[in-house]
């Protein structure tokens, strides 16, 4: 009777392991599963930003696919993803053709982008200081964020530039060069909301610190934080080298304030340019326009903003400057100078009289 009740015994001790391990096993799988479905699509990337591409062919599975993003840097541990998106059933809904990435995306939005049907991915965009909105247009517009016609219309809704406090004809200088992580749901608008919001943020400490500055611009010449924006963004095009920022400043702002200096035109090429993307139709010689600058682009008045033939300064900004070069314009290196040319590395030679700028342009052109 005893050695019944012992074995009666050992029977229900090793169900109830069994039961507890098949508990164990089960609670195991749920939180592996949990921790594959909530977890890791949010981890972060391996890389810090490098920009990737990945060609999504259409007889590659996704356990190819895997090893392609890791080979790429995109990802770790592909066999992992490669599990990811089969539990989200995305291995037979993969794009195909190029698929531009960041080796910082989580793998969730990695997925996203690799995927059809799997929401909308945020995306790191890069903003460098000097981008025009043309150019904001094309970058977003490659990473699928917006397309550039309706990026470039939200830069020039009157309606929302009166919401944003901007009385130019567009927000081109008020779309502050940053880091931007962006999803296709904010939609134009909401990208240009987001710029100006942080150019106001970034910029308005730096019109508070330099408010002598502003009183003085405004006396002497009757410039407002727009005008301040507008010089600035030339500076962003001119200057090369960050100590030549407020040395250029001051030249452009002795243009337009030494006695004696007629007619008062800034003379800078990169408003040329500008003028043949904003205002094409405008001015004959811009048609076909490519980048470079011709002869025929230099005389022609029909372009706005060609400071070679109108004085003062453009209609609007000509990019978006960063602060460094609003800075120059406000705390500029005081010189006499009004004239200057490429020497080469980035630099300039400096003239204050037109007799010793012809010297220096033959000589660097000898050179």
């Amino acid at each position: 009777m005893g050695r019944k009740r012992a074995e009666r015994g050992a029977r229900r001790a090793l169900v109830r392991a069994l039961i507890f391990g098949l508990a164990a096993l089960l609670a195991a799988a749920v939180a592996s599963i949990g921790w594959l479905a909530i977890v890791y699509p949010k981890r972060a990337g391996p890389g810090r930003g490098r920009e990737v591409r990945v060609e999504v062919r259409p007889d590659l599975d996704v356990d190819e696919l895997a090893a392609r993003l890791a080979a790429a840097g995109a990802i770790e541990d592909p066999w992992v993803f490669a599990l990811h998106a089969r539990l989200m059933r995305a291995d037979h809904r993969l794009r195909e053709g190029e698929v531009l990435l960041t080796d910082d995306m989580t793998p969730g939005d990695v997925l996203m982008r690799v995927a059809v049907g799997y929401g909308d991915a945020t995306v790191r965009v890069v903003v460098p200081e000097g981008f025009h909105r043309f150019a904001i247009a094309a970058r977003l517009e490659r990473w699928g964020i917006t397309d550039a016609a309706s990026f470039l219309a939200a830069t020039e809704d009157r309606a929302l530039l009166d919401e944003l406090g901007v009385s130019a004809p567009s927000a081109e200088g008020y779309l502050h060069p940053d880091t931007y992580r962006l999803t296709a749901s904010l939609g134009a608008e909401g990208i240009v909301r987001r710029m100006v919001a942080n150019h106001r943020r970034r910029a308005a400490p730096l019109f508070e610190e330099h408010a002598s500055a502003m009183r003085e611009l405004e006396a002497t010449l009757s410039w407002g934080p727009h005008e301040v924006l507008v010089l600035a963004s030339i500076i962003e095009k001119e200057a090369v080298v960050a100590d030549e920022r407020p040395i250029i400043a001051r030249v452009f702002l002795n243009r337009l304030r030494v006695p004696g200096f007629s007619p008062r035109r800034l003379q800078a090429d990169p408003t040329v340019s500008y003028g043949c993307l904003a205002a094409r139709d405008a001015a004959p010689s811009c048609a076909g326009f490519s980048g470079t600058i011709t002869r025929s682009m230099l005389s022609d008045r029909e372009n706005v903003y060609n400071t070679y033939r109108h004085e003062g300064l453009p209609p609007g900004p000509i990019s978006n400057p960063g602060l460094a070069s609003i800075r120059a314009v406000l705390d500029h290196e005081p010189n006499r100078y009004l004239y200057f040319v490429a020497r080469g590395q980035g630099r300039h030679a400096f003239s204050e009289t037109l007799e010793e700028h012809n010297a220096a342009v033959a000589r660097w052109r000898r050179r």
